[in-house]
């Protein structure tokens, strides 16, 4: 399919960033500064930077503060041109509009959100450069199989600026940044967990399936109290009444639902059930397609969860041999004071050292590399395909054994790669158990990211204006 949604590619942006990183190392994950200590909400009014109301003309209509977040404001064309905007994406997408004061509280609580998430990262030093930007358009545009162009071209007939799409990728591509760094890297997996999880993974008897879901989420604010929560259950349960009768879900998620994807229909897609919390999945399993569950009530709030399909999640039993690379290496990140240009000159110099035989790999790794493996002289071990970025991993295989790359670049700066060994083995319990802490780590991260989420949320100073309460 060419025609491509606004919706879709920003799917395809976010699939793009969890491709583009992962958890050990800066060969896997992004590094961020240290998160800045958590100050306590304001109890005045913050000062309002950038904004001047524009002066009025006639014909012209004249733009005001709709809320106040921290030290930034969000204005009323802002405003008016989100919900524009996801009008046009849901009726493409067929999901039934809210009323007009629905969608203007969903929408306006979400951009209080992403503008005080994007005031942290700004705060958190985290940014993204127009090369690094322009190379994610490109594989946006290559994974819906167009040029840049007919991307371009694409957006503009639905409405959308290109120049404005860009920036929504940047924010984007900068968000999911700092969520790796504030979420996915402090999720810890302990030994005993992958233990249990393997040992109920043999022990179930029935094939695994995929369940495609969708889901409303009423949550329960922090520090709640047993009124509130008795309130927010009041909510859910109204909500479960009128789908009872025949209200449409995808409607109601739009309407009631604080999630995140609540703008989707409450869409969640496929999710294999091993990587469901145990409560969603004793009774989803219950569930024909079509089907919703009762309430379930977890840390974030109520649950209402629809099975759309289900399918097979078999696969072949019999066990492929892989390769493997033992590989270490020397990372320089781009930074404020040193330039990409510098970087690169900087490793070239280094594997001028390496070529003539005046240092060695290990001791130049602990010197210079930016990377948590500097320490053990840039050793990152046994990889198996898939575990590093696909840049690193093309360059890589591309090596043989005691032969070191050019400077290679990667989203996390610019590498020098040497493969030390290489074999091919069938999968070990060392992979097992890898993918065993993968899906572990994918149960929690949904949760935690909501809890995230609110909890920057909490934090922020938010005043609405006028009418936008």
């Amino acid at each position: 399919m060419r025609n491509a949604s606004m919706h879709q590619l920003k799917i395809a942006t976010v699939l793009l960033c969890a491709i583009s990183g992962a958890t050990t190392s800066s060969v896997w994950a992004q590094q961020a500064a240290p998160a800045p200590a958590s100050k306590p909400a304001a109890a005045t009014p913050a000062p309002v930077k950038g904004f001047t109301p524009p002066a009025s003309s006639s014909g012209q209509s004249i733009d005001s503060i709709a809320v106040v977040v921290n030290d930034d404001v969000i204005t009323r064309n802002e405003v008016a041109a989100r919900i524009k905007s996801v009008e046009q994406r849901m009726k493409a997408q067929n999901v039934p509009l809210p009323d007009p004061a629905d969608l203007r509280r969903q929408l306006l609580e979400r951009m209080i959100v992403e503008r005080a998430q994007m005031q942290l990262a700004k705060e958190m030093g985290v940014r993204v450069d127009d090369l690094t930007l322009d190379r994610a358009i490109g594989r946006i545009a290559e994974q819906q199989k167009m040029t840049v162009q007919e991307l371009r071209n694409q957006m503009e007939k639905e409405g959308t600026p290109f120049a404005t799409f860009r920036e929504e990728i940047r924010d984007e591509i900068i968000m999911q940044r700092l969520r790796e760094h504030e979420v996915d890297a402090k999720i810890q997996i302990s030994d005993s967990e992958v233990d249990n999880f393997l040992a109920a993974e043999k022990a179930a008897a029935s094939e695994q399936v995929e369940l495609n879901l969708a889901q409303i989420l009423v949550r329960i604010p922090e520090n709640s109290s047993p009124e509130q929560i008795a309130a927010r259950r009041a909510r859910a349960e109204e909500v479960s009444r009128q789908l009872r009768t025949g209200a449409d879900f995808a409607k109601m998620a739009a309407t009631y639902s604080d999630a995140s994807d609540a703008l989707s229909g409450g869409d969640i897609g496929w999710r294999n059930s091993d990587r469901l919390p145990p409560l969603f999945t004793e009774q989803l399993l219950k569930l024909k397609p079509g089907q919703i569950t009762p309430i379930i009530k977890s840390n974030t709030g109520f649950h209402i969860l629809k099975l759309v399909d289900r399918r097979s999640a078999a696969e072949a039993q019999a066990v492929a041999a892989v390769q493997q690379t033992h590989a270490r290496h020397i990372l320089l990140k781009i930074t404020p004071t040193l330039s990409a240009a510098e970087a690169k000159r900087k490793l070239a110099e280094l594997k001028e050292r390496l070529d003539n035989k005046a240092a060695k790999f290990e001791d130049l790794a602990r010197l210079f590399s930016n990377d948590g493996s500097a320490a053990k002289g840039g050793d990152l071990g046994w990889l198996y395909p898939g575990d590093t970025v696909p840049e690193f991993e093309t360059a890589m295989n591309a090596l043989k054994p005691g032969e070191v790359s050019e400077p290679i670049e990667s989203s996390f700066g610019f590498h020098l790669i040497e493969v030390l060994e290489r074999k091919s083995d069938d999968v070990s319990k060392e992979k097992q158990r890898s993918a065993a802490r993968n899906a572990l780590r994918e149960r929690k991260l949904e949760e935690a990211t909501e809890n995230w989420a609110r909890e920057v949320r909490d934090r922020a100073y938010v005043e609405f204006r006028a009418d936008d309460q």
